[in-house]
Parts: structure tokens; sequence; C-alpha cells
């Protein structure tokens, strides 16, 4: 993506992996609720669901978790979320500017297919060593805080433990080829589409290298990504979060959701997914663009010292 202006010089590897982490930590934050209210919605239909408690649009999601399990249900699992884009951001977006120059050989103004294959590539990075954190991530957030409701996990490094121990390192990495397929959408539309705006934007002169112009970019970014990204993330949600048993593969879960749901289900959680995605890439972009400025600005005030 477009960073800096082409006159500054180009942050360098870490720069770029640690403003990233930070950046998707900050975006974390500040949009797990909807994060949280999206799964709820996702899962609901299966056989795991609390009888007498259906959620009703995103807001209602919230407004359901808050009245029957508390404000806090609405982090749970929050922990591991910040221990996946610690390891996950800093690789699917940090990387995607080297590893798309290291496809086009260092030229600039790539075409839209190294745009693609990049993003794919660090999504896919990202995920194959980063899952075990989205399972612990989505069984948390699946999770209800109630009473009546026997609790699968107590904590996130029990969960870990647990999983591995019931399930093996194939249940740490369940859902891995969905993941993969997700968030190889996810990274090549969101960053390509950022990338594209906020070219555009730049080149017709319709707003400078600043914070307006990262809001638009990002706002278009989570919309366009949302739309192609939600029949799979939905999938991957109920996949990670099935016991043992319950769906053969991804494929079978998807199966099972057409027959038994219809093909709507494939969109369960949109909006709470578009509100979630769009305000995570505002949040994220904008963070990331001026942490990394902000880390240049230090770098060269430390090496001028020196």
């Amino acid at each position: 993506m477009v960073g800096l202006k082409p006159s500054d010089v180009p942050p360098p590897l870490g720069v770029k992996m640690a403003s990233a982490g930070a950046a998707a930590c900050i975006a974390d934050i500040v949009t797990f609720p909807l994060d949280t209210a999206k799964v709820r919605l996702q899962i609901q239909g299966e056989k795991t669901a609390v009888e007498g408690i259906r959620y009703r649009g995103v807001f209602g999601t919230i407004s359901t978790m808050i009245r029957t399990e508390g404000p806090r249900s609405l982090y749970n699992g929050l922990v591991a979320g910040l221990q996946r884009q610690l390891c996950f951001a800093s690789v699917r977006i940090g990387l995607y500017d080297t590893v798309r120059d290291f496809y086009t050989g260092g030229k600039e103004n790539p075409n839209v297919l190294i745009r693609i294959l990049a993003g794919c590539t660090t999504g896919a990075m990202a995920v194959s060593f980063a899952q075990p954190t989205d399972v612990v991530k989505v069984r948390f957030q699946a999770q209800m805080n109630l009473n009546s409701v026997t609790r699968r996990y107590s904590g996130t490094m029990q969960a870990y433990k647990h999983i591995y121990q019931n399930e093996g390192f194939r249940g740490l990495w369940k859902g891995t080829l969905p993941n993969i397929t997700r968030n190889a959408l996810v990274n090549c539309t969101e960053l390509v589409t950022y990338d594209m705006i906020k070219e555009a934007i730049l080149r017709h002169k319709l707003m400078s290298d600043n914070l307006p112009c990262h809001f638009v970019s990002a706002f278009g970014a989570g919309f366009v990504t949302t739309v192609i990204a939600s029949p799979v993330d939905v999938v991957k949600t109920r996949y990670m979060n099935s016991p043992p048993g319950q769906y053969r593969s991804a494929i079978n879960c998807a199966w099972t959701m057409m027959t038994k749901e219809g093909p709507t289900a494939f969109y369960k959680g949109f909006v709470p997914s578009f509100l979630r995605l769009g305000s995570w890439n505002i949040v994220m972009f904008v963070s990331f663009e001026q942490i990394k400025r902000a880390m240049m600005v230090t770098k060269k005030k430390i090496e001028a010292k020196n």
C-alpha cells in the first residue's frame, strides 16, 4: 500500500511489521464487541445454541449479550484476539509491500494481478502459523457466560492446552483451509482495494496523503472485503467452533448450512461483519499510517544523534 509519499524513504521491514501489529491490536480493542456479535449471529441456528436466546441484528445481539451475560461478554476472547493480531497482522499487512515488490522486481505501479498475488501470499503465510490463536478466539466469542451453560474454557492458556489434549494439533489448526481461503480473500481484497482507492485519490488530487484520504480508502476497502469474504467467514466460524464430529470437513459444513438453512445462511451476521470490518479497517489503516510515520521520525532522530 502507499504508506508514504513517493519522495519519502520507504520504512524498513521491521518498522512496517511492528506498525501493522500495533495498529491491528488498537483496531481489535475498538471493534471487538462487533466481532463478537458477528460470531454469535453466524453460529445462530446450530444445535449448540441456547434455547430461549435469539439474536436479532448487531445492536440487538450486543444488547442481549449485555442483558443476559454482562458487558464483559462482549470482550470474550480478546486476549487470544490480540495474540492473533500480533502474529497475524504483522505478517499479512507488514509484509505486503515487500512481497509485492519481490514479485515485480522492484518496479513501480504493479498491476492488479501482482497485488492480488501478494495479498494472497501474505494472508496464507499469516494463517499458517497464527491459526491456533484464531481457533481459541472464535471459541471464546461463541462461549456464553451463563450459569445454566457449561463453559468450555476458563482461560486463554487453558483453552490452548485443552484443545491440544482433546483434539491434538489438528484441533489447534482446525479450519485452516477455510481460514486460508477467507484470509487470502480478505487480505488481497482489503489491501488491494485500499491501495487502489488511495492511489486513485492521490493521482486525481482529490485529497492529499493524510487522514481523510486514509479514512475514505479504508471504508471502501472494508465494504468490498465484507461482500466478498462473508460466505467463507461464516463457514470458517461455524467449522472452527464446532465440537469434534459435528462436521466431516469445511465443505461438509458449508453443504449442511446450504441444505438446512439455505443460501442466506452464508450472509448471517453481514451487518456486524461490515460494521466491524469497515470500522476495523478505518482504525487499523489510520493507526498504521500514523504509527509507521512516527516510528520513522523517531528512527531518524536517533540516527541523527548518533
